[in-house]
């Protein structure tokens, strides 16, 4: 998978899963704190089953009703990578909006 093919929601999914494991719910709580943002559970599913196809997370055993998952090494890359985009991204803006 490319970089630029991860979606919005993809990104934010494994920068919450960068730290530890997390189950669907934790997922979207922090994504909601460090982003702001609040994917529903449609949205959440949709990614996760997305990632899990690309490699870039594994599910874990469940823990009663709910599944953890895991980034990858596949995963940890993908969003570094993604991490360095945005900012060589964001210093392109910061002098581009100096000059106005």
């Amino acid at each position: 998978m490319g970089r630029a093919e991860l979606a919005a929601a993809d990104v934010m999914v494994l920068m919450s899963l960068a730290p530890g494991p997390k189950h669907g719910y934790a997922i979207m709580s922090d994504i909601l704190a460090f982003a702001g943002v609040r994917i529903g559970p449609g949205t959440l599913y949709t990614a996760l089953e997305r990632l899990e196809r690309d490699g870039l997370i594994v599910p874990l055993a469940a823990e009663g009703r709910r599944r953890p998952y895991r980034i990858t090494t596949t995963g940890l890359a993908a969003i570094r990578a993604r991490a360095a985009d945005m900012r060589r991204l964001t210093a392109v803006a910061t002098r581009r909006l100096a000059t106005r």
